[in-house]
């Protein structure tokens, strides 16, 4: 009988034991990975490179995919309408933060004034309402502004530098990134004060720019300068081919566009951009406040020439222009 008493309060002490564990084991375990939404409006085949962008910019903060953090990716692929659904998706995850690209800072603003966002513009935020002011962002929102879309009429006097004798320039222009719109008459002015026809060719979706490029003829037009945003951004390489067929000068506003056979671009470094999306998202999972972080800006924008295609183009390059140039590409 003694035994059995014994035996009995082993078993007792052994339950309590059992039942306590899972409770020491879960005191224990470490805090649920943080997760990074990434919406984008393009495909993740154009960006890539600027995913890995990120990716460095996450490490520089201690961050890495798989091991200390989830990221759930949502790809509107040229998609636009696409993207309010897709972000709607990535806020009932839930995720820590949301990082919005690929024109797709506007449509996550909209989506969420709670949950941080970082974003990456070609345009000027305070005017997209992404934030109050540039250093106090004051909002749920910081990010990068690669302030392109400002630069259009300088591309356009680069161009006419390069071309004195050209007389009709043709801009390819998407009218749905609105950013874009906003500096359309300063391209329109400079064009005035210099004497030269400016052709704006409306373009937001591949059907169209399909039709516009086969369309396009080198006795029309003197050359093409091509608008900032997303959309063409991410069809550069079908931009590029075109200006190759047509032998037509043509200016970018992204050296990637000059990597692979474009003739000049103008603007900032679009990977660093990425690179500070990614310090940022880090700096804000560690605790920092968004309204706290000011927006990003290019300290430097860099003029990249091919010259290879210059010279294919029978081009001769004003020295003003070299020596301006940042990288020559031969």
């Amino acid at each position: 009988m003694q035994f059995d008493r014994l035996k009995r309060r082993e078993f007792i002490a052994f339950i309590g034991g059992a039942a306590a564990l899972p409770l020491a084991t879960h005191a224990q375990q470490p805090p649920a990975m943080p997760v990074i939404g990434f919406l984008n409006g393009q495909s993740p085949t154009t960006f890539a490179h600027l995913v890995a962008a990120f990716r460095t910019g996450l490490a520089e903060t201690g961050f890495q995919e798989g091991r200390n953090l989830k990221i759930e990716f949502r790809w509107a692929e040229g998609r636009f309408d696409q993207l309010p659904l897709l972000a709607a998706d990535l806020l009932q995850r839930p995720v820590n933060l949301m990082v919005a690209a690929g024109g797709a800072h506007v449509i996550a603003k909209a989506a969420t004034s709670s949950v941080p966002i970082v974003f990456t513009t070609p345009g000027e935020p305070v005017s997209e309402g992404l934030v109050r002011s540039l250093n106090r962002p004051g909002g749920n929102a910081t990010g990068v502004s690669l302030f392109s879309t400002t630069l259009e009429a300088k591309r356009f006097e680069m161009l006419i530098e390069l071309m004195p004798t050209a007389r009709t320039i043709a801009l390819l222009f998407d009218p749905n990134f609105w950013t874009a719109n906003l500096t359309l008459p300063e391209v329109q002015r400079a064009a005035a004060s210099l004497n030269k026809k400016l052709r704006v060719l409306p373009i937001n979706n591949d059907t169209e720019l399909d039709a516009t490029l086969a369309g396009m003829s080198r006795t029309e037009f003197d050359a093409v300068t091509i608008s900032s945003g997303p959309f063409f951004y991410s069809r550069r390489e079908k931009i590029v081919a075109m200006a190759d067929r047509l032998a037509i000068p043509t200016i970018f506003d992204a050296r990637e566009s000059v990597e692979i056979g474009g003739l000049m671009a103008y603007g900032a470094s679009v990977p660093d951009g990425y690179r500070w999306v990614g310090i940022y998202a880090g700096r804000i999972l560690k605790g920092e406040r968004p309204a706290d972080l000011p927006v990003v800006q290019p300290t430097k924008f860099e003029l990249v020439i091919n010259l290879k295609t210059a010279k294919a183009l029978g081009l001769a390059l004003p020295p003003a222009l070299l020596v301006a140039a940042d990288e020559v590409i031969e």
